[in-house]
C-alpha cells in the first residue's frame, strides 16, 4: 500500500489489500477497504493517484479506481465497481456494488446508482437521482433479474430524475428536472415528465439566459 505519511493518521484502512496510490489526500473519517459480506473474487481496492477523499466516504474492498477520484462527504462505495478517471461524486452519494463507471462521470449529491448499473464517459447526474434495478421487488428471482440502466456517453441526468429497471440513456441525451423513464432514449433527445416522452432534438434546445443561443449547438 503507497501511503503519505502526512495523511495516514486522517484515514482507516480496514484490511492491508487496499493500494491508494501517492499524492492523495483523505480526511479524518474516511474508511478504505471495508470488508463486504458478500463472497467477492478478490479483496484488493484499488485507487489511483490524486485521490481527494472527504471525511466520513467509505469504500468497501473489491473495487478498482482510476485517477483522481473525488468524493464529497459521506459517501459510499461499494465492492466489485469499476470506476475510472476523473470521476466526481459527490456527498451522500450511494453507488452499490458491481457498478461500472467510465472517465469524467460527475455524479452530484444525494444519488442512489444500484448495483449492475452502467455509465459511461463524461454523464453528468444531478442531485436527487434514483434508479432501480428491481423489476419485481420482493419475488423469489428477484436477484436473477436485477438490471440496473445504462447511461451512454455525454448524458444528462436533471434534478430528482427516477429511472426504472434496465432502460438505456442514449448517448447526448438531456433528461429533465423530476422526470421519470420508463423506456429508453434515443441518442440526442431531450425527454422530460412522467412518463417521460421526447420533445426535441439536443440540437434543437435554446438558451432560456440568452448567453448564447443554442447551449449544445455542436451536438
Amino acid at each position: 500500500m503507497a501511503v503519505a505519511q502526512e495523511n495516514y493518521n486522517h484515514f482507516i484502512v480496514a484490511n492491508s489489500f487496499v493500494n491508494i496510490t501517492d499524492p492523495f489526500h483523505c480526511d479524518l473519517g474516511v474508511i478504505l477497504g471495508y470488508p463486504p459480506d458478500r463472497k467477492v473474487e478478490s479483496l484488493e481496492l484499488q485507487i489511483g493517484k490524486g485521490a481527494r477523499i472527504r471525511s466520513n466516504t467509505i469504500i468497501y474492498s473489491g473495487s478498482i479506481i482510476g485517477m483522481n477520484l473525488q468524493t464529497g462527504h459521506n459517501v459510499l462505495i461499494r465492492e466489485q465497481n469499476e470506476i475510472g478517471n476523473n470521476v466526481s461524486i459527490w456527498s451522500n452519494t450511494v453507488i452499490d456494488y458491481s457498478c461500472k463507471i467510465g472517465n469524467g462521470v460527475k455524479i452530484h449529491c444525494n444519488v442512489y446508482i444500484p448495483q449492475f448499473t452502467t455509465i459511461e464517459d463524461n454523464v453528468f447526474i444531478a442531485p436527487g437521482c434514483t434508479f432501480a434495478n428491481d423489476f419485481h421487488p420482493g419475488c423469489p428471482d428477484s436477484m436473477e433479474c436485477l438490471r440496473g440502466p445504462i447511461l451512454k456517453q455525454g448524458a444528462r441526468i436533471g434534478v430528482n430524475v427516477t429511472i426504472i429497471p434496465g432502460v438505456t440513456i442514449g448517448e447526448n441525451s438531456l433528461i429533465g428536472s423530476g422526470s421519470v423513464i420508463t423506456k429508453n432514449v434515443a441518442p440526442n433527445s431531450v425527454v422530460y415528465g412522467n412518463p417521460g416522452q421526447v420533445y426535441k432534438k439536443i440540437s434543437e434546445l435554446k438558451c432560456k439566459t440568452g448567453l448564447r443561443d443554442y447551449p449544445y449547438h455542436s451536438l
